[in-house]
């Protein structure tokens, strides 16, 4: 049997974006397997990516933009017999979206369009009115009614994609998924003798979020002797900014990010109540659970789907129920096992790249696409 092919054209080089390796690069081998040929197609290039987001190189940055414009002809003409072209997020990162137009109008390829995040929401602040224009957010729009099939992280997503999208093309909910196998295969083993952990993951972006919990855990120091431990990119040096006795930092490191986070006794996921945050796929609570860990996240969007209140974990909104929830796990070790045991049952049947690789497959599959 003739090999179906996948071009699939994303932001970033392999293994380098959460995202990317959440959303399809953990299906790759599974893709392999089931008689399909892709090709990774980056619009940036390894080098610009390094530099993106440190201070100075404007010029390198602008010239590793101008070659990902570039490089993207030469992925459209490596795509113009392909079976199947995946577009994660956006083929370009600003302007109208000419590559997928391209693809879809003039060559008439079969186009896969996945976004786990509500990027259609437009940037409207006075310091970035300029790059929201060029982001061109409406593009989201656009490529949903162009595509053959689209593919998102949550209801909330599929919603409004099911709005944008033609009258024979129905999102498909695909969640965000963890590799029990092959990534997340470390339980979490805590050692009586030490402080219990509260901890919290994410890039230097999110970190706004931590806002709400922080004076919470000036609280709740008080009363237990606990580590706040952040696993980031950045240092946010809450201990000096805040002064958060019991904050410790850990730098976001490929190689032992799982174990770092396995070494946690508490996971939270604090979110705003807005349309951004609702778009978001639950990915730190998925993280933690995986590895045995309970989690205390915010009631926003899939977060509700995804915790089952008092047995996997608790969902917190006000002040005192992040309080009173945190406090029970601290003086309940049995209790944070019994929870982290359940946790760890619901990403396998529910949010594990097994229990869904049949519905990933789906998405490459010549059946109707309201299926």
């Amino acid at each position: 049997m003739k090999k179906k092919t996948i071009k699939f054209l994303v932001p970033y080089p392999y293994d380098i974006a959460p995202g990317q390796r959440f959303r399809y690069e953990q299906y790759l081998e599974i893709l392999k397997e089931n008689n399909f040929d892709y090709e990774l197609l980056s619009f940036l290039d390894d080098q610009t990516n390094k530099i993106l987001y440190k201070k100075g190189h404007t010029f390198k940055k602008i010239i590793g933009v101008l070659k990902g414009f570039l490089r993207r002809f030469w992925h459209i003409w490596k795509a113009r017999n392909a079976d199947f072209v995946f577009v994660y997020r956006e083929a370009t990162p600003v302007g109208f979206p000419f590559v997928e137009w391209i693809l879809t109008k003039i060559l008439n390829r079969k186009l896969i369009y996945d976004f786990d995040d509500a990027i259609w929401i437009p940037a409207t602040s006075s310091q970035n009115k300029l790059v929201a224009f060029l982001k061109s957010p409406n593009k989201v729009k656009q490529v949903c009614d162009w595509s053959y099939k689209i593919s998102v992280g949550n209801e909330y997503l599929q919603k409004n994609a099911n709005q944008f999208a033609n009258s024979t093309t129905k999102a498909i909910l695909n969640p965000t998924t963890i590799d029990l196998k092959n990534k997340h295969n470390i339980l979490h083993q805590h050692h009586s003798n030490q402080k219990p952990i509260i901890g919290w993951t994410g890039s230097h972006s999110t970190l706004i979020y931590l806002e709400m919990v922080i004076p919470i855990l000036k609280q709740l120091e008080q009363k237990y002797n606990f580590v706040f431990r952040i696993i980031c990119n950045q240092n946010p040096n809450l201990d000096t900014e805040h002064n958060l006795k019991s904050f410790e930092f850990v730098k976001w490191n490929k190689k032992t990010e799982i174990k770092d986070l396995s070494e946690l006794d508490i996971g939270i996921m604090p979110l705003t109540a807005d349309a951004w945050a609702e778009g978001k796929c639950g990915f730190k609570a998925l993280q933690y659970m995986a590895l045995g860990v309970p989690a205390v996240i915010s009631p926003i969007g899939v977060n509700t789907k995804i915790i089952n209140q008092n047995e996997n974990g608790f969902l917190a909104n006000t002040e005192t129920e992040w309080k009173n929830h945190l406090s029970f796990l601290l003086e309940n070790p049995q209790k944070r096992q019994e929870m982290g045991k359940i946790a760890l049952e619901t990403i396998q049947n529910e949010y594990s790249v097994q229990s869904n690789k049949e519905n990933f497959l789906r998405l490459f599959s010549e059946a109707s696409k309201k299926n």
